[in-house]
């Protein structure tokens, strides 16, 4: 088996996410690589809520749109997801809450109701119950759902067990999954959500302090290390609102403490000000920038890649930056260490920018594959003479010196200031220091020519390889799988300040035809790389607040004639 796809759909409430990820425990405990997309409104309880996973033989993270299995918790999910079913897909559904009126594919009805109410258990057990069913049908043996259960359910483990028995005995084998754990000789790949992987990498680089208000889809980061963090001595502060957020973290900066905050556009809206604080005053902050669909509040719980100008301009005033945009968790995961450590060797502001798949989704997490993140120190005053916070030299990065010093001021100054920090008009010292300030962005650039800013996905093969598909992002995994199929070269961008136009030059050589695939109405990656006189070719956009479907993608490319 190649590829396998089972959708669970349901309400808000029903554990969906969590009966998701259970399914893509059993395929990895099977030797397959998984990635699962989760689908969910804005909404408490109730709404639709469907989690899709795809199980593959070959590294994957995109999903496709028809599937193997449906697993319906009301009729819902039966009615908005029919037309993903193959002729050969199969059906297993709560009995006593769903039918299947015009579905011409094989099923198997559970009465979850019924044996929740036998075994005095509560209605949110009805995912384990239908997920026993569903071990049963595919073909997994009930020791390897018990095993998985066992390990990772916290609550009521007995009585969960119990129903998913019940579940698991009441229904029918139809598939037979192989297991590819006898024929691999790696051990089961952990699953990490892409904002996981941000907090382990941001982790690894020394993360003394995180700083965050709840929005989506970046809340999680701020879940993992309220729970994580002070096993690794790190302060974690919800403020009352991302105003506080920014300013609270270039404290702890000012104090020596490396610090990251985490929002969304609503919420980065609020630190704009703050940010050019940073700008100024010379502040190293990492933000964690996840988008999701906008202007405004928009779609706050589906994806999208519209704010590439807005972080690119942000603030008044001009200073450099460092931006990142990974495309799965184990570039999440190397670039969010990058990402501080460039903050901190050059004192500017770095921004990690996902999106809502890449913060939300699942992926196997391989440690080996994400690469080994270089230390980079910062430049630390030597402790002679009189300290000047913001002194001039050659690469424009000044030495830091944090409070107490005996015997020195260590000043900060949103104000234009002079070498020691104080206020100044003077004409000629204003352009001197912002010629300062501007020159750490071509040492930054320099430095980037160590790493991978740019990565060719596929170097395609024959007629085919002049063709490239252009991709940042998320849209990662689909352009790669697509651009293998058809033999396309696939390029994606990483760095995107500053950005890598020597490294992207390169991945470019031989290529007649570029194709930008991105997650907004207006081509920004495009607009961006035009203006470093990169000419797009053509531009596949999708913009509804869903990503690329592998189906998706291979329609547009067919119907451009690629």
């Amino acid at each position: 088996m190649d590829n396998f796809s089972t959708l669970i759909g349901g309400i808000a409430g029903d554990g969906i996410n969590e009966a998701g990820i259970t399914v893509a425990r059993l395929f990895c405990r099977l030797g397959y690589n998984i990635y699962m997309y989760y689908d969910y409104p804005s909404l408490i309880r109730g709404g639709h809520n469907f989690s899709l996973v795809r199980a593959s033989s070959k590294k994957i993270a995109a999903h496709m749109d028809q599937i193997d299995i449906l697993i319906a918790l009301n009729q819902e999910t039966i009615e908005k997801h029919a037309v993903r079913l193959k002729d050969s897909s199969f059906v297993i559904y709560d009995a006593d809450k769903v039918m299947l009126e015009g579905i011409t594919q094989k099923g198997c009805g559970l009465p979850i109701t019924s044996i929740l109410k036998e075994a005095g258990a509560p209605a949110v057990m009805k995912n384990t119950c239908i997920l026993g069913g569903y071990c049963k049908v595919v073909g997994i043996n009930w020791s390897i759902l018990e095993s998985v259960l066992k390990k990772h359910m916290e609550k009521k483990l007995e009585q969960n067990l119990l129903v998913a028995r019940q579940g698991y005995d009441q229904a029918i084998e139809s598939y037979r999954i192989d297991s590819l754990s006898s024929k691999i000789e790696r051990n089961p790949l952990p699953i990490i959500t892409g904002n996981q992987a941000i907090s382990l990498g941001l982790i690894k680089a020394g993360l003394g302090a995180y700083v965050a208000y709840p929005m989506t889809p970046s809340s999680s980061v701020l879940d993992f290390m309220a729970k994580f963090g002070p096993q690794f001595g790190i302060k974690v502060i919800h403020p009352e609102n991302e105003i506080a957020v920014m300013l609270m973290a270039q404290g702890f900066a000012y104090a020596g403490v490396k610090c990251a905050v985490g929002t969304s556009g609503g919420g980065f809206c609020l630190m704009t000000e703050g940010l050019s604080l940073a700008g100024m005053a010379e502040i190293p902050v990492v933000v964690v920038m996840v988008q999701r669909t906008g202007p405004s509040t928009g779609l706050p719980t589906y994806t999208g890649q519209g704010d590439l100008n807005f972080i690119l301009s942000a603030g008044q005033g001009e200073f450099p930056r460092f931006v990142v945009a990974p495309g799965d968790a184990e570039d999440a995961y190397y670039w969010s260490a990058v990402a501080l450590n460039m903050a901190w060797k050059y004192q500017v502001p770095s921004f990690i920018l996902s999106d809502k798949i890449v913060s939300e989704s699942q992926y196997n997490f391989e440690l080996a594959g994400a690469g080994t993140v270089e230390e980079e120190a910062t430049q630390q005053w030597s402790g002679q003479g009189k300290y000047q916070r913001y002194s001039f030299t050659d690469n424009g990065v000044s030495p830091m010196a944090f409070p107490p010093q005996k015997g020195q001021a260590i000043k900060t100054d949103s104000y234009m200031h002079d070498e020691f920090g104080i206020t100044t008009e003077d004409a000629m010292l204003n352009k001197k220091m912002t010629d300062k300030r501007l020159l750490k962005e071509r040492y930054l650039a320099d430095d980037l020519e160590r790493y991978e800013a740019v990565k060719v996905l596929s170097e395609g093969n024959g007629e085919s390889a002049k063709t490239a598909l252009l991709c940042w992002g998320s849209n990662k995994g689909v352009c790669q799988e697509a651009a293998e199929k058809l033999g396309l070269r696939a390029i994606q961008v990483l760095v995107l300040s500053p950005f890598p136009a020597k490294q992207l030059k390169d991945a470019l050589q031989g290529i007649e035809r570029l194709v930008a695939v991105e997650c907004n109405a207006t081509a920004q990656l495009a607009r961006l790389g035009g203006f470093f006189g990169f000419e797009i070719d053509d531009r596949i956009l999708k913009y509804d607040g869903r990503p690329f479907s592998l189906n998706d993608l291979e329609s547009e490319l067919g119907r451009r004639g690629i």
